[in-house]
């Protein structure tokens, strides 16, 4: 059982690094841009034409209309996936640790770890709602108040004027916080560097 444990565990490991590096930057882009739109448009009075450069971006229009809906799709199942297994590991990581060390340092790890859980929900349900949303009103042709609330549930609009753009901005940094902890778990600019110094040596 031990045994099968550790199998999975390597396994989702592996997926989760592998799918990392690919997805960085359009999971940096998503985050950057949904927050400078929002907070532009509510707290920054941004006019809509500059603001919507960043909707644009953020739902991959730079790479033509038709294929919104794929980039949306990709995007966002590949944020799902991110979180399944992030999420498996953190639990079967719990599961084989009986007594973890709560005094061990404040490094990229448990930052990454503390954040995981917390950010579960809200991003899986930004994350589902966005593809949605896409993938409704480019190809299956919902109706106005369908993509309304799909909308409301994507931004947060549930918590008011007020707590819209709080909620943009703390989804925002704390998957911005995630891809950062995240990237330096993998090690990939570490070794960037090591490779770096040994040819100037």
């Amino acid at each position: 059982m031990a045994n099968l444990q550790f199998f999975k565990s390597h396994q989702l490991w592996k997926l989760h690094r592998k799918i990392a590096p690919i997805i960085f930057i359009p999971f940096f882009l998503t985050a950057f841009t949904g927050m400078g739109y929002r907070l532009g448009r509510t707290w920054m009075g941004m006019p809509k034409d500059q603001a919507n450069i960043f909707l644009m971006i953020h739902q991959g229009e730079f790479l033509g209309e038709p294929l919104v809906p794929i980039y949306v799709l990709l995007v966002g199942l590949g944020l799902i996936a991110m979180l399944v297994t992030g999420l498996t590991m953190v639990r079967l990581t719990q599961k084989k640790r009986k007594n973890p060390a709560k005094d061990s340092p404040l490094n990229a790890r448990k930052v990454h770890q503390i954040l995981a859980p917390i950010l579960l929900l809200p991003l899986f349900l930004s994350a589902s709602t966005g593809i949605l949303y896409a993938i409704g009103t480019n190809w299956l042709g919902v109706s106005d108040e369908s993509a309304e609330f799909l909308l409301t549930i994507h931004q947060g609009a549930y918590f008011g004027s007020v707590g819209k753009p709080i909620y943009v901005a703390l989804i925002g940094v704390g998957l911005i916080a995630m891809i950062v902890t995240g990237i330096n778990m993998t090690g990939i600019f570490r070794k960037k560097r090591a490779k770096v110094s040994s040819e100037k040596s």
